[in-house]
């Protein structure tokens, strides 16, 4: 049963829409159902004005700032994050060839489509329950997913005065889902590549995974 809701105080109503939030598109391909994607879209929204009306009542920040945190608590990692404590792994439905790689992607992705799922079924304040459980936790201990590390990085490098660029390298998936890989390139050498829903995400991660290999760049 997927009951993994009810801890929560939240029980859908329409178990066929909350099975389509579970499915990978691996899954659908299979067998011709449909996937989570649509959903994560629209849960991916919802996330971003539950994560914003809630900066903007709570805290006294500018819209730098606020954008800056709101960043932080709708990437990728932060979702996967959410995810432990909702437990819903065990009922993702994938294709045979992706049994074995369930990874961060696909479990943020479904904490989106889930949240949607909730806003079709029950309406946004019942949305805004589980952001309140699962989510403010987080902003209020302060918990930091997606740092600024280009700004980090730049200081950097600029003590080296070397170059500094962010080079895309890849870009998958439809219109509303899209995947973006980037590479960070100092002085001509590949130190760090990263992937992210956005450009932007795809930057911090890459600039993440060079600034974790500073002792080289120095």
């Amino acid at each position: 049963m997927m009951d993994f809701l009810e801890k929560f105080g939240i029980v859908i109503n329409n178990k066929d829409l909350l099975l389509r939030a579970l499915t990978h598109s691996s899954y659908s391909n299979e067998h011709e159902c449909a996937n989570y994607e649509r959903l994560e879209f629209l849960g991916d929204a919802v996330l971003q004005i539950l994560v914003s009306d809630y900066l903007y009542n709570n805290m006294e920040l500018s819209e730098g700032e606020m954008s800056k945190i709101r960043a932080s608590y709708v990437c990728e990692s932060a979702c996967a994050k959410y995810a432990e404590a909702i437990m819903y792994k065990p009922y993702i439905r994938v294709g045979h060839g992706q049994l074995n790689n369930i990874n961060e992607t696909i479990i943020a992705d479904i904490f989106e489509s889930i949240m949607g799922c909730i806003y079709l079924d029950q309406g946004l304040e019942v949305a805004r329950s589980l952001f309140n459980q699962v989510v403010v936790p987080y902003i209020k201990h302060h918990d930091v997913f997606l740092g600024d590390y280009k700004s980090k990085l730049q200081e950097l490098v600029q003590t080296t005065k070397k170059s500094l660029e962010y080079k895309l390298v890849g870009e998958s998936g439809p219109a509303h889902d899209k995947r973006f890989e980037v590479e960070v390139v100092i002085d001509g050498i590949i130190f760090g590549h990263g992937q992210g829903k956005s450009k932007k995400e795809a930057e911090q991660r890459a600039a993440m995974d060079a600034y974790n290999k500073q002792a080289t760049i120095r």
